[in-house]
């Protein structure tokens, strides 16, 4: 897994692409903490598209990132068009706390 860290349109965006897995829990973990921390208050963009594997851990710790960023004034956002992922995420029901949209802006 790798991340990389921008501003697209505007938006604070962290882009992921690989396999999250508890492998790589940690360094997802990391990378999201520091994206929150640095734009605190602002919607933090998450861009899944290239991910091509996402476990049930990955899940949970986009949730937590969730309640971080929303504990400091801001949100958290997933951009997802690779259908495989995009269907993990709605089975878990993941669509309902955390906003997946098709586009960045």
């Amino acid at each position: 897994m790798r991340t990389v860290d921008s501003t697209i349109g505007g938006r604070p965006t962290l882009s992921v692409e690989g396999i999250i897995d508890l492998a790589s829990l940690g360094d997802l973990h990391d990378a999201l903490t520091r994206t929150i921390r640095e734009h605190s208050g602002a919607v933090v963009i998450v861009d899944l598209d290239a991910v091509v594997g996402i476990d049930d851990c990955a899940l949970g710790a986009l949730l937590g990132a969730a309640a971080t960023a929303r504990e400091n004034a801001g949100d958290l956002e997933l951009v997802c068009n690779n259908e495989a992922v995009r269907n993990r995420l709605e089975r878990t029901r993941l669509d309902r706390a955390i906003t997946i949209r098709s586009t960045i802006s």
